[in-house]
């Protein structure tokens, strides 16, 4: 059985008294059963959330393709498992648009983290112009072979997957519960003829895109979206409490 989560990606946000506020609140919710609720702060704060007695799950927002060296401002996946630490994103469009990263070196980043037993959330999703010309199914299917179909069965089972319509990212847009659905039912029927239907059946999609307490009902209803990675509505603890109890 799949499991249901919602990751709040604070992005590059938060001084440290805000970001110890924020954690608070959301540690202090009551959670429902069955719901993974999962943080990812600034690298700066990791370790001082990963000490707390806390009923959240820590991510990173990046990890480097690198085991060790002299990589200056770059976190392996190796000082990473020295902590309480569960999750990372890699593949986030933002570091896709602005670092230049591309598959072939996300998929070194996520060998990186399933060497130290750490569990990636894979990020993938078309632009605006790939929707446009209807070919955003094929453009997120090359994503997902390039990234993840050198894995093992027992591997790709560890993977989550962030479906993210990058035209929906910050701007107020949002893909239908529809839309989203339908893609996510494309993923998961690319994983199947890679690793058969049970392994698909079995790995979580989250839905990326603008996701907040205003649509997050109907996007987690739909049969193949199994939560979200939340950016800016992860931010507000309000908002983010919304989004927990959607499903």
């Amino acid at each position: 059985m799949r499991k249901k989560i919602v990751a709040g990606n604070w992005k590059m946000n938060m001084n440290k008294a805000e970001a110890n506020a924020l954690f608070n609140d959301i540690n202090g919710f009551e959670i429902p059963e069955g719901i993974n609720v999962v943080v990812a702060p600034p690298s700066l704060y990791l370790t001082q959330f990963a000490v707390t007695n806390s009923k959240l799950k820590l991510a990173s927002q990046n990890v480097s393709h690198e085991m060790n060296g002299a990589f200056t401002g770059e976190i392996s996946a190796e000082m990473l498992s020295s902590i309480d630490l569960t999750y990372s994103i890699v593949g986030h469009s933002e570091r896709r648009a602005y670092n230049g990263e591309n598959d072939k070196l996300i998929s070194k980043k996520i060998d990186s983290l399933l060497s130290y037993n750490l569990t990636p959330i894979y990020c993938c999703g078309e632009l605006k112009s790939d929707r446009e010309s209807e070919n955003h199914e094929n453009v997120v299917e090359t994503q997902i072979k390039e990234a993840l179909f050198h894995l093992s069965n027992d591997q790709i089972s560890c993977i989550i997957i962030a479906y993210e319509p990058v035209w929906a990212i910050g701007t107020g847009l949002t893909a239908s519960a529809k839309d989203a659905q339908q893609m996510h039912a494309h993923i998961r029927i690319v994983i199947a003829k890679k690793y058969g239907s049970d392994i698909a059946e079995n790995i979580s999609i989250l839905y990326g895109g603008s996701c907040k307490p205003e649509n997050a009902k109907e996007l987690f209803s739909q049969s193949d979206i199994d939560g979200g990675l939340i950016g800016g509505a992860a931010l507000n603890a309000d908002s983010f409490k919304e989004i927990i109890y959607s499903f």
